[in-house]
């Protein structure tokens, strides 16, 4: 069956609306169906949901970066990193185009507020940590990137894809989806028996208010110096731990969302700021399992929505219940 794969394509706006054009060209003529800011250019809170939605029926995510950071949240994120964070978060997988020579950028493309283009800096790192870029000058060079990054990265990492109705048979699906369904019970149940049979004595744990530091680094971009590596560490009570990441948990919240969620609050926490913000490996692993001994979270192996296997953390009864007395704001006396 002829599939077609749906591309999210995201950027600032007005600076790049050459740049898109291109790229959605490029993505048309390659058979895909690109979806982005077309279908919302007047970005905020309210659209932020149906946004997600869209990110969640694609196959693949692309990412233009140019001069600019563009249009922030309440809190102070673009909405163009934070439809990032969404993509990555829910294992698409990105194709990143970044201007090469952002000094030489038209000052009318540029940021002109120094917090803006320190934010863009770091989102900049962010996107080029772990993962392979192109990069670009000139909109002329976007369609033939374009075409080279989606097509290596569709024979690498396959999708889903979408096909004509009338090519797909019902009852295929239907088996293929009771299959699905029944590797994940077998695949649970294991999970529990392992548990079961690894148990241990918790009955000396140390008390839930003790304290246990916790290393990380992250790193600074700094106009005319570059970008300089930095280490913190935090001495942090279980409890105030756990209640930093529980509202998170509510849902099934995977792993390596977890491990960023809580490198960031620990370096707020220390009143610091920087990017590309990280925790010792280690420590993150005794802070799962005391967590589990606790009985305050439990963690499974599942499938996210591209169907590779990952883990997921989640709040148990007990510690929904102590999530909500350490949180709740409650009357002053």
């Amino acid at each position: 069956m002829e599939k077609r794969y749906q591309v999210f394509v995201s950027s600032t706006y007005a600076d790049l609306k050459e740049e898109r054009q291109h790229v959605i060209q490029a993505l048309m003529e390659m058979d895909c169906i690109p979806a982005g800011m077309e279908l919302f250019p007047a970005a905020d809170e309210e659209q932020w949901e149906f946004i997600k939605k869209v990110i969640d029926d694609c196959d693949y995510y692309l990412l233009i970066v140019g001069g600019r950071y563009g249009s922030t949240t309440d809190d102070g994120i673009s909405y163009t990193e934070k439809e990032f964070d969404y993509a990555v978060e829910n294992g698409l997988k990105v194709v990143a185009l970044i201007h090469g020579e952002p000094d030489d950028i038209p000052f009318g493309k540029s940021e002109k507020d120094e917090e803006l283009r320190n934010k863009l800096f770091s989102f900049r790192d962010k996107v080029m940590d772990g993962r392979l870029v192109k990069f670009w000058t000139a909109a002329k060079e976007l369609p033939g990137l374009v075409a080279l990054s989606m097509t290596k990265t569709i024979k690498m990492y396959p999708a889903t894809g979408w096909v004509r109705a009338n090519n797909v048979a019902n009852e295929d699906i239907l088996i293929e989806l009771n299959e699905l369904r029944k590797e994940n019970s077998f695949l649970q149940k294991t999970v529990n028996n392992n548990k079961a049979q690894y148990a241990i004595d918790v009955t000396d744990i140390a008390d839930i208010d003790s304290e246990f530091t916790i290393h990380g680094k992250y790193t600074v971009y700094r106009p005319g110096i570059g970008v300089t590596n930095y280490t913190f560490e935090s001495l942090i009570s279980w409890k105030e731990m756990f209640t930093l990441i529980s509202p998170y948990l509510i849902d099934y919240y995977s792993e390596s969302s977890v491990v960023s969620k809580l490198a960031n609050c620990l370096l707020e926490r220390e009143g610091k700021s920087g990017s590309s913000v990280s925790i010792n490996d280690q420590e993150f692993k005794t802070i799962q399992l005391q967590l589990e001994a606790y009985g305050l979270i439990k963690t499974d192996r599942l499938k996210n929505v591209k169907g590779n296997m990952a883990t997921f953390w989640s709040l148990t009864e007990k510690g929904k219940k102590l999530m909500m007395e350490n949180r709740l704001v409650r009357q002053s006396t």
